[in-house]
């Protein structure tokens, strides 16, 4: 077990060719010079870095928070993107050029993310076009996704949250650096607003307390969310306990972790930029963005 102030130097040095003076190592961890000559002191004690660089010992260290699959929540309608949803699923509609889901996918194979999981239902037959590009996909079918809330297509990989991603496909990633090799321990991303009518996320001392429709002071969120490896345990035998029970079938995924069962998790607030990751809810949104829509 390392610390996370050991975990975030580790990372910066894997992520760096070159050595990296501890002033530079200050300023991008956003520490003082004087915890960064400590715990590269501490680090290289521990064998886990020598001379500015890290060792076989120190990736030997975190490959405990490596991130192992992306998990993709790609069933759904879109209802709120008709007409152009009525032919095409929403991940694979595109904006500029681009599919949506490609923005997310190109992310997760930059951070060398091994394995890639994709739950569909609606038109799923056309999420096999992905293959020629990222060929290591493996498809999930969810035949009750019109039936069921999203928390059916959770239920289905519910098996496979342990040490991975889980993405809403519908998000347009401008930022892929949010993508990462190695996470520390489980988050949900989010960016600070005063005000917001979506939903939201309350936190205290860095932790989720609350999730929510609306609120003041707060993190709206985004899709995006990471899971470490006793998470995922919980989440396993959770998600199916939820889904199964009355009216669980009308539950969105992550209002097991954040809401219903909130007191078996600790998911920190993993905080980004509102300009990182645009969700396009609606037609008129991506008219706004894509101009070749707006004729």
């Amino acid at each position: 077990m390392i610390t996370k102030r050991e975990f975030d130097t580790l990372v910066l040095l894997t992520e760096t060719k070159e050595v990296v003076s501890q002033k530079d190592m200050a300023e991008r961890l956003k520490i003082s010079a004087e915890a960064v000559n400590k715990t590269v002191k501490e680090l290289t004690e521990k064998n886990y870095c020598e001379n500015g660089r890290i060792t076989q010992a120190g990736l030997d260290a975190l490959e405990p928070y490596r991130v192992k699959r992306a998990v993709f929540v790609a069933a759904g309608f879109g209802s709120r993107m008709v007409p152009i949803t009525l032919n095409t699923p929403k991940p694979l509609v595109r904006v500029n050029g681009t599919r949506i889901i490609d923005t997310l996918l190109d992310a997760v194979v930059e951070a060398g993310i091994p394995e890639i999981v994709i739950v569909r239902g609606y038109l799923g037959e056309q999420f096999d076009q992905l293959l020629y590009k990222y060929p290591n996909i493996r498809f999930v079918e969810n035949p009750i996704y019109n039936e069921a809330n999203n928390i059916s297509s959770a239920y289905l990989v519910r098996d496979k949250f342990s040490n991975s991603y889980v993405l809403e496909s519908d998000l347009y990633l401008y930022n892929q650096d949010l993508i990462r090799k190695y996470e520390y321990h489980s988050n949900f991303l989010g960016f600070k607003v005063d005000r917001t009518d979506d939903w939201c996320l309350e936190t205290k001392n860095g932790i989720i307390t609350k999730e929510k429709v609306g609120g003041l002071d707060c993190y709206q969120m985004c899709g995006i969310s990471y899971y470490d490896k006793e998470t995922g345990k919980q989440m396993e035998k959770d998600i199916k306990e939820v889904f199964m029970s009355p009216g669980g079938k009308e539950r969105y995924w992550e209002q097991v972790m954040l809401d219903i069962r909130k007191n078996n998790y600790k998911i920190y607030l993993r905080e980004c930029k509102k300009e990182d990751i645009i969700e396009i809810d609606t037609f008129n949104e991506l008219k706004a963005i894509d101009k070749t829509y707006d004729v």
